[in-house]
């Protein structure tokens, strides 16, 4: 395992999940919100645009590995990819990260906030809600997506497409196999809970939605906040092993 400084460590979580973020929200603003061009874009648009900011975000943050998840990391420090202090370094990073993307979101469709009638449509622009509530079988599909996710990363690190949880692991172009995983979790499992498979996607943009003077914005809802936290945690946690003993990756 490679020495990092953790400072750098820290920013490229940061800005990499930040980025991560604003265009992620973003499609969903644009998506969901009254007035915006986008608006009624549907489903795909939605899974496309997060797809996407998966790829930008990675970019970004080539010296951190681009973990920008902490399931992802559950994964790595299971397998010893990366160590402890790093895996703490990196899951802060990335809860303030995804705040501050959240909040950029805001400002920049602040006028489409206001104009917004339906606080749920606000709500999700920052989190993730089921269509229909049903804890355990909302957290059984947040475990199944995530461990997709994280599944397949293993498996383009076995490939040596991809590199992740050190520095400088991660080209421009294998961006892409990630950003088209996302795709297909969200095109395919998204419907139920509307894929966090993240856990500082969703609890950091709620976090920023409770504390915005969001006009109109309702409850953050809480009652559910802690879905979107603990089904992606077993998901990545399950994935490890399995990518061990499935894919032949050595511990």
């Amino acid at each position: 395992m490679p020495d990092v400084n953790l400072g750098l460590y820290f920013l490229s979580e940061f800005v990499g999940t930040a980025m991560l973020i604003l265009l992620g929200g973003g499609v969903v603003a644009n998506v969901a919100l009254a007035k915006t061009k986008g608006f009624g874009g549907g489903f795909l648009m939605v899974n496309w645009g997060w797809g996407l900011a998966v790829f930008v975000g990675v970019l970004v943050s080539q010296y951190s590995g681009a973990i920008l998840n902490p399931a992802v990391g559950i994964g790595l420090l299971l397998r010893d990819t990366i160590d402890l202090p790093r895996f703490l370094v990196a899951t802060g990073a990335e809860l303030l990260g995804a705040i501050l993307g959240a909040i950029l979101v805001w400002l920049a469709y602040k006028q489409h906030f206001d104009d917004e009638p339906d606080p749920a449509n606000k709500l999700g622009v920052f989190s993730t809600g089921p269509a229909i509530r049903s804890y355990g079988w909302n957290l059984v599909t947040e475990i199944i997506g995530t461990f997709v996710l994280v599944f397949a990363i293993f498996a383009f690190a076995d490939l040596g497409d991809i590199e992740i949880g050190v520095p400088g692991g991660l080209g421009p172009l294998t961006a892409l196999p990630v950003a088209f995983v996302v795709i297909a979790i969200g095109a395919s499992l998204g419907g139920p809970t509307g894929y966090a498979i993240n856990p500082a996607r969703d609890l950091g943009p709620r976090i920023a939605h409770a504390i915005l003077p969001i006009k109109g914005k309702g409850s953050s809802d809480w009652g559910y906040a802690w879905v979107p936290v603990v089904g992606p945690l077993i998901g990545g946690a399950l994935a490890a092993p399995a990518a061990t003993v499935l894919l032949g990756l050595g511990a």
